[in-house]
């Protein structure tokens, strides 16, 4: 398992509602807060593993045994208030930052690893945390939320990701679309 980068077409891959959880599941649940830990994370989408799974992980502490880790399984976000504008970065856009406007405070339902549903009321860094993973489940990336300006002053950056990726799908790194979307379909058929 590994974070996949900008223009990965997985990363635009809307997840489809898990209907089960198993062991295997369970087993690439704490591979991905190993890995977004590896990574100085405070979260990561299982679309930004590769999987077309609607779950996420998060521990806004970014370190392992400190704060809390939580599963995010079918996440639903409600009652959206207030506004603000922060920077965010994103695992799968090393070492870019630009300032997203955001609801301040938030309501999510979901369900953990347990089976059970949950529900919190958030703000701040957590509510930003959290709709940052929703937006990526949902095919949706933070570049997505710039303004033009923001867009422009980081569009460079994304040029140099665009032509990190070409180069590795010519190398033949990275499948091409239909056989990417092909072993999406078979992933999300055992589990949704």
């Amino acid at each position: 398992m590994q974070i996949i980068k900008y223009p990965h077409p997985t990363l635009r891959y809307k997840s489809k509602p898990l209907k089960r959880v198993d062991r295997e599941l369970k087993e690439m649940i704490a591979e991905m807060f190993d890995l977004m830990y590896t990574h100085d994370g405070l979260g990561l989408a299982a679309n930004q593993v590769d999987l077309p799974y609607r779950v996420f992980v998060m521990n806004v502490k970014d370190e392992s045994g400190d704060g809390q880790e939580r599963v995010f399984i079918n996440p639903v976000i409600s009652r959206k208030s207030g506004q603000a504008e922060e920077s965010e970065g994103c695992l799968s856009f090393p070492e870019i930052y630009a300032p997203v406007r955001r609801p301040e405070r938030i309501v999510v339902s979901a369900y953990g690893l347990d089976g059970r549903e949950f529900s919190y009321a958030m703000d701040g860094l957590y509510a930003r945390a959290v709709q940052h993973e929703v937006d990526h489940l949902d095919g949706v990336l933070f570049i997505d939320r710039l303004s033009p300006a923001n867009q422009l002053a980081i569009r460079e950056d994304l040029d140099d990701l665009v032509r990190e990726f070409e180069s590795s799908r010519r190398l033949g790194a990275i499948a091409g679309d239909e056989e990417i979307a092909a072993r999406l379909a078979g992933l999300e058929s055992v589990r949704t």
